[in-house]
């Protein structure tokens, strides 16, 4: 029981004083996804920075990641820790840890997170108990993604 309120105590922070929210520039792509069950919403902001010179790929570093969005405590926090695990990773490790994350939420509370891939993010494992909340927790994660590919796909045509 001391675990779960260490973690809703983390998602609680997160919600209370949400890190990197707000929108900047520069950035390579911007998502919009909603919870279309819930009403909530993300605007999702990518910066990705080549790695040696070649180029927007899998070995790029998300230099930032920034957002503005509204919705429930779960949505907001879960965007809040989702930027502090990714900013500073490469898109490769970031999508693994991305994965990890999805895999936890559809665990349906079964999950054992790995804190040393998921910190903070470990603290939703209550959530994949509850199916209605699993979209909230992964609505940034999803634009997250979604940005991420339309930066890599911009890459790629430019290449072409």
């Amino acid at each position: 029981m001391q675990l779960d309120a260490m973690y809703q105590e983390i998602i609680l922070d997160h919600y209370r004083n949400p890190h990197n929210k707000g929108l900047r520039d520069p950035h390579n792509a911007e998502a919009h996804h909603i919870n279309p069950t819930c009403g909530d919403e993300v605007t999702l902001r990518v910066a990705l920075t080549p790695s040696n010179g070649n180029g927007i790929d899998g070995s790029a570093t998300i230099s930032d990641i920034s957002y503005d969005s509204m919705g429930c405590s779960i949505s907001q926090a879960s965007a809040s820790v989702m930027t502090d695990l990714l900013i500073g990773r490469t898109v490769d490790e970031a999508m693994r840890t991305a994965d990890a994350f999805t895999e936890l939420m559809h665990s349906k509370g079964q999950g054992e997170p790995d804190e040393d891939v998921l910190e903070d993010a470990a603290a939703f494992v209550g959530v994949s108990k509850y199916p209605a909340r699993i979209k909230c927790a992964l609505l940034a994660w999803m634009a997250w993604k979604d940005a991420t590919a339309q930066s890599l796909d911009k890459e790629k045509e430019g290449a072409s």
